[in-house]
């Protein structure tokens, strides 16, 4: 059997290693220039008078977003959400302990479901091989070289998938006659409305808007009989059910659930989170729950096509006034009457059907080719995860010579 470098190498724990902090609140340390850096899970964000640590060290996250460690140095401050590590730079590189922290199970760790917390006691107890110092320096400088060839990667793909989103919906106001930059600014119709065109509040087209119950949440069952749609389950740029395994449900009876079971050619549009959102049902989706987060809109299909109502939710006209009608703070929504008062120019359903098998065959080929690419920024985040769990467990040789 050929040797590995982990047969020579000899493990511990994290806390033998490294001594865990806790951040804390910045309010009061705030500054608007100058200052440290304040971290939370998705890195800096804020600037502090003070700080907290003054060196190199990998950050934790304790509560919400914890399977995202950070390596840092010099002076900072941490949330408090977000622990930091004292580490003795002796016996342990903190750059080497920085990847391997990217490897641990996080998800099988969190204690609360709702809003998954870490313990500090948990960080300390985790294994970790250890390589002498020169070893993990080699491992840590081959790891920075292959990992910034992934992440540069990723990011051509990411800004690839911007730049499709982006010529799918150029392509669909085009399509049904609103502009993108007239849309953004003022929400108006871009020129003379053409003959034969309506423009009114999608209520005009429309049976009823609904939405889910809030007191749904209770009725959920292991075994239920009935599939409940989230928020989650829609699309951002496209127009249909993300094919994902759904939630099942008991639900109350009533004409309340009958109005928020879903129908072949119903629209269903996002409230809150990401806003616009949107899908058509379908066969297969007909018969289903809507939670209190996503928006019902049954339709007089005999004047409305579906599929053209959801490409105008879809445009930067629909964005700008959902945009512009949300309300809140962290947490944006949107009411019912705005889903209701939605600016919509509406063409004979003849036309409607002319621009949505247009539409299908244009978004088809933009939908393939981000579909390509976000397969592709999947598999380098699986090599990228694969490469630094072997490297750092020395189950490969990474050009380490001792």
């Amino acid at each position: 059997m050929t040797a590995t470098p982990a047969d020579r190498w000899g493990t511990t724990t994290f806390g033998r290693l490294a001594r865990i902090g806790n951040g804390a609140d910045y309010s009061n340390v705030e500054v608007s220039e100058g200052g440290y850096p304040v971290y939370g899970s998705g890195g800096e964000f804020r600037r502090a008078s003070s700080y907290l640590f003054d060196g190199e060290s990998v950050l934790f996250g304790r509560k919400g977003t914890v399977d995202r460690p950070l390596y840092v140095e010099g002076k900072f401050w941490t949330v408090d959400t977000m622990f930091y590590s004292v580490i003795d730079r002796s016996r342990l590189l903190p750059r080497f302990a920085y990847y391997w922290a990217t490897t641990l199970p996080f998800g099988a760790w969190a204690t609360d479901t709702a809003l998954p917390s870490m313990t500090s006691t948990a960080i300390k107890a985790a294994r970790i091989a250890l390589p002498s110092l020169p070893e993990q320096r080699a491992i840590a400088d081959y790891l920075d070289r292959e990992t910034a060839q992934i992440d540069a990667f990723i990011a051509k793909n990411e800004e690839l998938i911007t730049l499709l989103t982006e010529r799918r919906i150029v392509a669909v106001d085009l399509a049904i006659g609103w502009g993108s930059a007239s849309a953004e600014a003022t929400g108006e119709w871009l020129g003379r409305l053409p003959a034969g065109w309506s423009l009114a509040p999608l209520r005009r087209w429309i049976r009823f808007v609904t939405s889910g119950s809030r007191g749904w949440g209770q009725f959920y069952a292991d075994e239920g009989s009935d599939v409940f749609l989230r928020i989650g389950d829609l699309q951002r740029d496209r127009l249909e059910l993300r094919p994902v395994e759904r939630q099942r449900v008991e639900l109350p009876q009533g004409e309340e659930g009958v109005r928020a079971l879903t129908q072949i050619g119903d629209l269903l549009i996002s409230i809150t989170a990401d806003l616009g959102s949107v899908a058509v049902i379908d066969g297969p989706d007909s018969g289903a729950y809507v939670s209190q987060h996503v928006a019902l809109v049954r339709l007089d299909r005999d004047r409305l096509n579906p599929r053209f109502a959801a490409y105008v939710v879809s445009s930067s006209a629909g964005k700008a006034h959902f945009e512009k009608a949300a309300y809140g703070g962290t947490k944006i929504q949107l009411s019912l009457p705005d889903v209701r008062e939605m600016p919509i120019a509406v063409p004979s359903l003849e036309e409607q059907d002319g621009i949505v098998q247009r539409l299908d065959a244009v978004t088809a080929e933009v939908d393939a080719a981000i579909e390509t690419a976000r397969k592709a920024i999947l598999l380098a985040r699986e090599r990228r995860a694969a490469l630094i769990s072997a490297a750092v467990t020395g189950k490969i040789d990474a050009g380490v010579s001792v």
